[in-house]
């Protein structure tokens, strides 16, 4: 079976990085490339089309990590933010102690998910209340 048939290892690679990291009671810091599609995170701290996000569980709630993506519910300067970082969009995954970690190669088949438009919901066709005297 040929590489781009495959399915990305990316998630794969995270998700052991990132136990392996909390094993050695270190904090797993992710880089977010921001420009990627579907990137959800606050706008102020992006720097060069990047953001360097603390994943550690006593920093963000409500932690979940699928094959697509990140997902968590973080503090930014005091404000509670919804953060969604697809997979593609990771970068690299890291303690911050000793900055031991891994960069992502690029994989095609994340070059197919940018080529594919994003489905859209069908706008109703007609007003759904009505007014009531």
């Amino acid at each position: 079976m040929e590489l781009e048939q495959m399915t990305p290892r990316r998630p794969y690679l995270f998700r052991a990085f990132y136990d392996w990291i909390l094993d050695n009671e270190l904090t797993p810091y992710i880089v977010v490339n921001t420009s990627k599609y579907g990137v959800i995170v606050p706008q102020e701290f992006i720097q060069n089309n990047q953001i360097v996000l603390n994943i550690a569980p006593h920093s963000v709630g409500q932690y979940c990590a699928t094959n697509e993506q990140v997902e968590f519910n973080a503090r930014f300067s005091g404000v509670p933010q919804h953060i969604v970082v697809p997979m593609a969009a990771i970068e690299a995954i890291y303690a911050r102690e000793n900055g031991i970690g891994m960069g992502f190669e690029d994989e095609p088949q994340y070059h197919q998910d940018q080529c594919e438009t994003p489905p859209q919901q069908p706008k109703p066709k007609t007003n759904p209340f009505r007014v009531v005297k």
